[in-house]
């Protein structure tokens, strides 16, 4: 689709609490449009009187569940909400938000937007991996809605699937990482350690999913060079910076040059890390040294992941007619599912031998003539 700017759109509902009413997660109403007509009395003084007021039906009542850590993240979440954004520009939908604190709240969420009568929800989307066990019962529980979820698979005749092939697009960033601690490398804030070839990665929940970004990180590190190092920390979760902060810190104490997140808003703490050891970082998901741009300075880019399209196609199919229940879609490098983006402030001062061995890399795995591990070693 064409991936124009995203904007913030007015009107959207609010952040939903637990609502406990069968209208489900609370925010949102149809647009409305109200028809005037005036009447000049003659005495030079203009009366309009209201008419009639008509409700206009939304193309569709579309029903948000987040992955835990929120909105404001500046990573996964925010990136899902922009494909509902551009929906709502595009078609006219309306949607409401829920942000589940704990996995044990998924379920709940996904079941008060299930039950809603008014509105009632043309399609819920489900965002995150760990959604997919509560999904899978929801699902079953409630056979006439519509679901889908993005970054796992849910086998139901009532939700499409999406997942990413996340080691595609973390192979580049390793292999950027890899040829840039090799030599005395300058930019913004931050520099690497000329008597050190060390490089990191932090990973939040531990998962066969994150491990895909680990594996796939390695396999690149490996390819620019066999003699550097990787450290790993799994923090365990995807919301705390805290625990971020310290397992970069350690690693850039130990010497890394460069650390890797694949942690949602964990990977805040990394960057704090990073500017205070005057080194590096790679962000994930979005466009970081932009959604995180007080650490622009030590961003050398990001691995994107286009959650943002699952959302919009799945809707885009519902209100065209076209969502097809039960269908399993990937996104890699060739669909654009996944990317490696430069920084903002730093992605000029990559040497071009370093970008132009990334760019090779990615028509590579494109073609088939560099498989990457699902799994790390």
């Amino acid at each position: 689709m064409d991936r124009r700017t995203f904007v913030k759109a007015t009107g959207i509902a609010g952040i939903a609490g637990l609502a406990g009413c069968s209208g489900g997660p609370s925010g949102g109403a149809g647009n409305t449009e109200t028809e005037t007509e005036s009447d000049n009395s003659g005495d030079g003084m203009e009366v309009t009187t209201a008419t009639e007021t008509t409700e206009r039906s939304p193309a569709a009542n579309i029903g948000m569940v987040y992955a835990t850590g929120g909105l404001g993240d500046g990573s996964f979440n925010d990136q899902a909400q922009s494909g509902a954004i551009q929906a709502e520009e595009d078609f006219g939908i309306v949607y409401n938000e829920a942000q589940p604190d704990e996995v044990s709240q998924f379920s709940n969420f996904q079941q008060q937007f299930a039950q809603s009568t008014d509105p009632d929800y043309d399609l819920v989307c489900c965002i995150g991996f760990l959604q997919a066990d509560s999904l899978a019962e929801t699902a079953g529980s409630f056979p006439d809605q519509d679901f889908m979820i993005a970054d796992s698979v849910v086998e139901s005749p009532n939700v499409v699937s999406y997942t990413f092939k996340e080691h595609e697009g973390s192979y580049l960033a390793g292999l950027m990482a890899s040829l840039l601690t090799t030599q005395d490398f300058s930019a913004g804030t931050g520099s690497t350690v000329s008597d050190s070839t060390s490089v990191g990665f932090v990973g939040g929940v531990e998962s066969d999913l994150i491990k895909r970004f680990q594996a796939g990180f390695e396999a690149g590190v490996a390819a620019g060079s066999d003699n550097i190092d990787v450290s790993t920390n799994y923090t365990g979760s995807f919301n705390d910076p805290a625990a971020g902060r310290e397992a970069a810190a350690a690693m850039y104490n130990g010497g890394a040059d460069i650390i890797f997140h694949a942690s949602g808003n964990t990977g805040t703490g990394v960057f704090q890390a990073a500017q205070e050891a005057g080194r590096f970082a790679i962000g994930v998901d979005r466009a970081q040294s932009i959604t995180r741009d007080s650490y622009a300075d030590i961003i050398l880019g990001s691995m994107i992941k286009r959650v943002d399209t699952p959302v919009y196609n799945a809707i885009a199919a519902k209100v065209n007619g076209e969502f097809t229940g039960g269908e399993s879609l990937s996104l890699g490098l060739a669909e654009e599912g996944v990317g490696l983006i430069y920084g903002d402030s730093l992605g000029s001062k990559i040497p071009a031998d370093v970008a132009d061995e990334v760019s090779t890399a990615r028509d590579n795995i494109i073609s088939g003539d560099i498989s990457v591990p699902t799994s790390p070693e």
